[in-house]
């Protein structure tokens, strides 16, 4: 029996390419800290897929990967500006500033979890004095927290006013497979061709084991980065075991297929729950569903009843309401079976129950 599961993509297991580049990378020895073939072939597919020139590294995690980046970008003194559902404002638990020595994070709303151009501009030009700290990057996240993308129209307009203020351009792709497999654009227009400098490719989500990968596109960005990671932990001694599975996963599109089943059973849910709502009042659907995760506002004791039947979900993240995330290795029947279990309960909600107001998470 399948274990009931819309609580996150960090919830499923490794997908079949991954696994089996792992176990072929399993025999005999192989040169340690990276110097090895599968990395140097990891790295040589991901330079393919963007198309480009860049540096490539591997660390255990994305809190890792964020902070590390922005710990290069920037200076003890220097500021970050990122939406305020952002993973690196929300959930790396300081590792930012940390890593940085102190820089400053500066938060801003905007609409379905995406900055715009103008407020990125305001908040640039908010203060310029010595008593305030120095903007350096904007960081986006592509997939945002709420599950919808940037276009590459909108990382264009950003990028061009980022490196017209002389900052620099950092994305969180947690679920940047995502974004591809929606946007159904090349790698390349929403990252180095919209301005991004650094990219923080997401693997744990998407089937991998455990690694993200950072991309450099400003090449020269990179200098000494290995340093970072080995102080920081995170220089895997037997990284062929982290650098195999995004060979698994490169060498024949599993990445993207991955991706484009969790958007698409995403998307049944999103037309199943609306469906519903259609007839249940007290279900409303939150954002426009584009990549893998659908928001919903649903009444306590139907919450309480799904929770009782087995099936696992948030109902405190980013901007609030149910999460209902799905994976490389969710199927129809998983989200048909949710769907059963949502309208055999909604109906028993009672008249005067309203959803509750969710608070932002930080954890």
């Amino acid at each position: 029996m399948r274990s009931r599961v819309f609580a996150s993509d960090n919830y499923a297991g490794i997908c079949p390419e991954a696994w089996a580049a792992l176990a072929e990378a399993n025999h005999d020895h192989a040169p340690a800290y990276g110097n090895d073939r599968w990395t140097a072939e990891a790295a040589d597919r991901i330079r393919d897929l963007f198309e480009t020139k860049c540096e490539i590294f591997f660390t255990f995690n994305g809190t890792s990967a964020n902070s590390l980046t922005l710990a290069t970008l920037c200076r003890s003194y220097h500021a970050v500006i990122c939406h305020e559902l952002s993973h690196v404002e929300t959930d790396e638990c300081g590792a930012p500033e940390f890593f940085s020595g102190g820089s400053k994070l500066l938060v801003l709303p905007g609409e379905n979890g995406k900055l715009t151009p103008a407020a990125v501009e305001r908040m640039a030009h908010k203060r310029s004095d010595l008593h305030f700290p120095k903007v350096r990057v904007l960081s986006v996240t592509q997939a945002t927290e709420v599950g919808t993308v940037y276009h590459p129209d909108e990382l264009r307009a950003l990028g061009a006013i980022v490196h017209g203020l002389g900052m620099k351009f950092h994305m969180d792709g947690a679920r940047f497979a995502n974004a591809v497999a929606s946007l159904g654009c090349a790698p390349k227009e929403i990252t180095w061709q919209a301005g991004v400098d650094v990219l923080c490719f997401g693997g744990t989500k998407n089937g991998l084991p455990v690694g993200e990968a950072i991309v450099f596109f400003d090449i020269g960005m990179a200098q000494e980065f290995e340093y970072r990671c080995k102080q920081a932990g995170q220089l895997a001694s037997k990284m062929r075991f982290m650098a195999a599975p995004w060979v698994g996963v490169l060498r024949d599109g599993a990445w993207l297929r991955n991706a484009a089943n969790a958007n698409a059973r995403a998307a049944q849910m999103d037309a199943g729950l609306r469906a519903i709502a259609a007839q249940q009042p007290l279900i409303k659907l939150l954002f426009q569903r584009e990549a893998n995760s659908v928001f919903a506002s649903l009444p306590p004791s139907l919450i309480a009843g799904l929770h009782a039947r087995g099936w696992q979900f948030y109902d405190f993240i980013a901007a609030g309401g149910a999460r209902l995330m799905c994976s490389w290795d969710t199927t129809e029947a998983d989200v048909e079976a949710f769907l059963a279990d949502v309208s055999e309960l909604a109906p028993g909600c009672r008249p005067g129950e309203h959803p509750e107001e969710y608070p932002i998470a930080r954890h």
